[in-house]
């Protein structure tokens, strides 16, 4: 008897050991400076500080996981986002705004239930050498940088090189109007099953030296959500393609997006970019990017962006930005993501800012 109670002992200490192994990340990005924009909608230039990104957006989050054994893994995610000039929530003034999720994890992949980043994110990450800054594709499309989805399930899998995901959302978006692409479409509505309904998917490889990506994004609309989207019977689609190589120091990408929105009228947009980045010493990087955006009879733009990075640590960088926005006589698009800019008017924009991660 004491033999086996021995025995038992030592297997649900085993047991405790391989499942119980867990832990609990808390982290965060602080990035914010001053930025300046001139030919503003309202006339004038601009001075001050923007209230919705830097060189990429501020945000706190908490991050854990729960060895389950046999190669599984529990995990959670909780992310807000937050503007640092004023201390206010950002995403519609939600806590957890930028992601609010549960999920499994194996060497099949990973089952995400909850708020959670999309593939038309996951698409740009490796491509998009400049990503969500002051002066980037969100002056364009705001739902680039924000391409997450409310009540969603989401799987993703890499396997060799080859990078397969999904999402499927039964309401995209319950915040509205506030917030960077917010629409107030929460869906889930009896007798409606397609109202608010959001599907993306990936397919991506990646080698030692290049990679490629494709997705697709498609939004159905819904009674009161943001126009133009106000039926379930209108869509809004997506289609992205991106590649990106590494040669020595520098990493080239460039990619096009092709949009189409389905509603009262037709829409159609192009957004072509490229852009390197280059590591001159391990404390200094140099960024460019040239983005081209085409709305169909309507208008286009082009947007140059520059940027320098100096790590004054591995936590701790400044950096300088500079844009120049180039509208047609039927374009104002802004500079400045969050800005305004008057019909027909080219924009300079420029910022100077310190990002502290920890």
């Amino acid at each position: 008897m004491k033999k086996q109670l021995a025995v038992a002992l030592a297997v649900a200490a085993a047991a405790s050991l391989a499942h119980g192994q867990s832990s609990v990340t808390l982290y965060g990005i602080v990035d914010t400076g001053i930025q300046y924009y001139n030919h503003a909608a309202t006339g004038g230039s601009v001075t001050g500080m923007p209230n919705l990104t830097g060189e990429v957006p501020s945000r706190i989050g908490l991050r854990g996981s729960e060895d389950l054994g046999g190669g599984y893994k529990a995990f959670f995610v909780l992310e807000n986002g937050f503007a640092p000039n004023t201390g206010a929530l950002n995403y519609g003034g939600r806590l957890f705004g930028r992601a609010a999720n549960v999920g499994v994890s194996s060497d099949y992949g990973a089952l995400t239930l909850g708020r959670q980043m999309n593939m038309s994110m996951y698409v740009l990450l490796n491509a998009d050498v400049i990503g969500p800054s002051i002066h980037s594709m969100a002056s364009f499309d705001t739902y680039l940088p924000n391409a997450r989805s409310d009540n969603a399930i989401g799987y993703m899998g890499k396997f060799h090189g080859v990078t397969v995901g999904g999402t499927y959302s039964f309401g995209r978006d319950a915040a509205g109007p506030a917030g960077p692409s917010a629409t107030n479409c929460a869906g889930q509505v009896p007798g409606d099953p397609v109202v608010c309904r959001q599907y993306t998917a990936m397919l991506a490889y990646d080698a030692a030296s290049f990679g490629i990506a494709a997705s697709y994004d498609v939004m159905r609309g819904g009674p009161g959500a943001s126009a133009p989207l106000s039926s379930s019977a209108y869509t809004d689609t997506r289609g992205i393609v991106d590649g990106y190589v590494k040669l020595g120091q520098a990493k080239l990408g460039a990619g096009w997006i092709r949009r189409n929105t389905s509603a009262a009228s037709h829409s159609q947009s192009d957004l072509f970019f490229a852009g390197a980045t280059y590591l001159v010493t391990p404390a200094l990087s140099f960024d460019a990017q040239a983005l081209r955006y085409i709305l169909r009879g309507r208008s286009d733009s082009t947007l140059l962006v520059a940027r320098a990075n100096y790590f004054l640590s591995k936590r701790t960088t400044v950096y300088s930005s500079f844009g120049y926005m180039i509208n047609s006589a039927q374009a104002n698009n802004a500079v400045a993501a969050g800005g305004t800019a008057g019909i027909g008017q080219n924009q300079l924009g420029a910022m100077v800012g310190l990002q502290q991660r920890f």
